[in-house]
């Protein structure tokens, strides 16, 4: 089958998760909201057991500006602040990656989307004959041939 590489949008995915259960959210025994964290373990657990992929990472954005920003400041202003409950699931998502061995990629200036193009383009050149990346418009899928 080939080197396959699966690059995840890890906010994308946090979002998703959190507002799936927004009507009835998953708690801890302390009442913590743990509803991103379990959808965000869910992907990835279903991820490594039914497609296996060889590579697999999750980028992040961060909150830094970006080129975007810089260029036209009113972007993305008309979003509503980050829910204070999806902010504090941010850091076990870097606890949760670190323990299953995920590389976790975000860099300052860029969105997770630009790091998922860059990093899509570098494994085309480096041999990958599948390319699977998650955005906020759902996957995407390119295969190279071989």
């Amino acid at each position: 089958m080939g080197k396959t590489l699966f690059l995840l949008d890890g906010m994308a995915l946090l979002y998703r998760a959190h507002f799936a259960f927004i009507s009835n959210p998953i708690r801890s025994s302390k009442g913590v909201n743990t509803s991103a964290v379990y959808g965000f373990l869910n992907v990835l657990l279903d991820l490594k057991e039914n497609r296996k992929p060889t590579h697999l990472a999750v980028a992040l954005d961060t909150s830094a500006p970006t080129e975007r920003h810089k260029i036209f400041p009113a972007y993305k202003a008309q979003r509503e602040a980050m829910p204070e409950e999806l902010a504090l699931a941010i850091p076990e998502i870097h606890r949760l990656c670190k323990a299953m061995d995920i590389p976790l990629i975000s860099m300052d200036g860029f969105e997770a989307d630009d790091i998922i193009g860059t990093l899509a383009r570098e494994a085309e050149n480096e041999g990958f004959h599948h390319l699977y990346g998650h955005t906020r418009q759902g996957f995407l899928t390119t295969r190279y041939p071989p």
